[in-house]
């Protein structure tokens, strides 16, 4: 007794880092607490004794749990993002507490997780471990069996969707990125005189059909006109972070980390001339989204 209740307590010292793991690659908490119960599961039935690294197998254990979680989703053809969490099993899971859910995704970078859905399950699992938690590429290859050549590819080309290759300056992109942060700072504040003060007066809105409500218009000119009924919905546009897409500056709308809306932005002269909302499917499938580095 003695013995599991000493192998516990080391459980209980990897149980936040595995949680982090696993959230990254799976981007459920529900999901990311059974993957880490799951390896608590194999440990108590090991031969704990004969593992030299136990946070290394733990790691590894729950990697290889978040594969298998990651291609049944691919087989299945099933959204990763977004659906109901799962009543954890963990001693000590967080489950569905949306606080918890909510801190684990400003850690992790909402844009990012929305970019890492769109990966292969084992370029997501080699860039994770790599990538964000510094596993050697010779780890990961036993992970996804794959050489670790293969393994240092699948993690490079993961890296560049991940990116992305910005189409502006970057010094430009700075500057664009101030009024775009300046943007959704006022539209969640409800603040019409700061929506005006980062406009172009002449602004064009358009609205694609799934995105736009029931007897809306698609498209609406002027500055002032938008600006009056846009902050009526200030509440909904908090989940917003700048991302890129396909190169220029943007921003995705991803309330519980499922991909909803994405704004794409034309700016000139320090000014937001178009803003174009999309929540078509196969539109949104078709963007390349890329995290904006810190």
């Amino acid at each position: 007794m003695a013995g599991q209740e000493w192998l516990a307590e080391r459980f209980e010292e990897n149980r936040s880092r595995l949680r982090a793991v696993a959230y990254r690659m799976l981007g459920s908490l529900g999901e990311a607490e059974d993957a880490v119960q799951e390896a608590w599961l194999r440990l108590s039935r090991s031969d704990a004794g004969n593992i030299e690294n136990l946070s290394g197998w733990l790691t590894t254990v729950v990697a290889r749990v978040c594969l298998d979680v990651l291609r049944s989703r691919k087989s299945r053809g099933e959204e990763p993002l977004g659906r109901q969490p799962q009543e954890p099993t963990g001693k000590k899971g967080a489950g569905s507490d949306p606080e918890q859910e909510a801190m684990l995704a400003d850690s992790a970078g909402l844009a990012v997780l929305v970019v890492l859905d769109r990966l292969a399950p084992a370029e997501r699992v080699a860039f994770v471990l790599h990538d964000l938690f510094g596993l050697s590429f010779e780890e990961i290859a036993t992970i996804v069996e794959r050489s670790p050549t293969a393994t240092r590819q699948l993690a490079s080309r993961a890296r560049r969707r991940v990116q992305g290759v910005a189409q502006a300056p970057s010094a430009s992109l700075s500057q664009q990125r101030e009024v775009i942060d300046a943007f959704l700072t006022a539209l969640r504040a409800g603040d019409v005189e700061g929506l005006m003060g980062v406009l172009d007066p002449d602004l064009v809105v358009r609205v694609d059909a799934a995105a736009a409500r029931a007897g809306a218009a698609q498209e609406v000119r002027g500055a002032l006109n938008w600006a009056k009924g846009a902050v009526a919905y200030a509440r909904l546009i908090q989940p917003a972070t700048v991302c890129l897409v396909d190169g220029a500056l943007g921003a995705v709308w991803a309330p519980g980390g499922r991909l909803s809306r994405v704004l794409r932005f034309a700016v000139r002269d320090g000014k937001i001339a178009q803003i174009e909302i999309l929540a078509d499917r196969a539109r949104l499938d078709a963007l390349e989204l890329a995290a904006l580095p810190d």
